[in-house]
């Protein structure tokens, strides 16, 4: 109409939807696993009591006091005694850090090894393939505790010369408990490589003229990280309940040197007089691994992308 300026709207443009990071996401996914949140606070807890413990209670592993053995739970020493009067809260807490280094550590043997078996196989094909999942089958046939046994009973000795007792007998514990644990990472890392190699992303990265390195670290690794991570879990548990089983048979770390395995082993013969001796170190393995399953069982959920939380 004439004589009529017509009114300029203006369109605001939508607001950008806040970009939210993977690593976030699978936090926020997380968190809403109670149990696993709850898990983690409790381990997280125990990995600061038996790390700090030692700092604040400054009684040392090997006192020796006859007039306190086998006492029970008391002001001067909140988790009893054992047979020879030391402090068993020393000793647990002491403990706690090689038991969880054992388990730390074979895992990450554990999964270097099975991520590097599993990604060769499952890149290649042919006999490469079928040769690692021979070698693969190989290991998973053979029974695990007795040539656990027989291996510690061959080199526990050797190594205690080269390395000393303590590091000697580690090294072997971790060598031996990851050179079992790998397998089942291996296989899972294959089963993911034969998914994501034939993926819509990967093709392209092929036809760009990537390099089958480049698509393994670049596109296919990346993307097997989630169940990489909840097997490493299981690991860590596996190895802990593997060590205190070496350790309540005599072969795992020498008398001095306490883990909570070898706390079970030296209480065995006093459960009906001083059941405290057992009862501690064994709440002390239970909760650990119990925990970490139930963080397993958070991140299973928080980087599975087919959950929709």
């Amino acid at each position: 109409m004439a004589g009529l300026t017509p009114a300029s709207v203006t369109a605001s443009p939508a607001a950008p939807r806040p970009q939210v990071s993977l690593a976030r996401e699978a936090w926020r996914r997380f968190g809403r696993h109670k149990m696993a949140l709850l898990s983690l606070m409790l381990l997280l807890t125990m990995v600061l009591l038996v790390f700090v413990g030692p700092m604040v209670w400054k009684v040392a592993i090997n006192d020796i006091d006859f007039s306190a053995r086998l006492k029970p739970p008391s002001y001067a020493h909140p988790l009893g005694t054992d047979d020879l009067g030391q402090d068993l809260l020393a000793r647990i807490l002491y403990g706690g850090r090689i038991s969880l280094a054992v388990g730390l550590a074979a895992m990450g043997m554990a999964l270097l090894v099975g991520v590097t078996i599993g990604a060769v196989a499952g890149i290649s094909r042919g006999a490469v393939d079928a040769a690692l999942m021979w070698l693969t089958d190989l290991f998973l046939s053979l029974p695990q505790l007795p040539l656990l046994l027989l291996l510690i009973y061959l080199f526990r000795e050797g190594l205690k010369v080269l390395f000393g007792p303590e590091v000697g007998v580690f090294i072997l514990i971790v060598l031996v408990i990851g050179g079992f644990r790998w397998m089942p990472v291996a296989r899972l890392v294959r089963a993911q490589f034969f998914s994501l190699r034939e993926k819509e992303y990967v093709e392209a990265a092929r036809a760009l003229g990537a390099s089958t390195l480049r698509q393994v670290v670049r596109h296919i690794l990346p993307n097997t990280l989630g169940p990489v991570i909840v097997a490493g879990t299981i690991d860590v548990a596996a190895a802990i309940i593997a060590e205190s089983t070496l350790s309540f048979l005599g072969l795992g770390f020498p008398p001095d040197i306490p883990t909570w395995g070898r706390i079970l082993f030296d209480a065995r013969d006093y459960m009906d007089v001083a059941p405290h001796w057992a009862m501690f170190p064994g709440i002390a393995i239970f909760l650990t691994v119990l925990t970490i399953n139930f963080i397993g069982d958070g991140l299973r959920d928080a980087l599975d992308p087919r959950k929709v939380m």
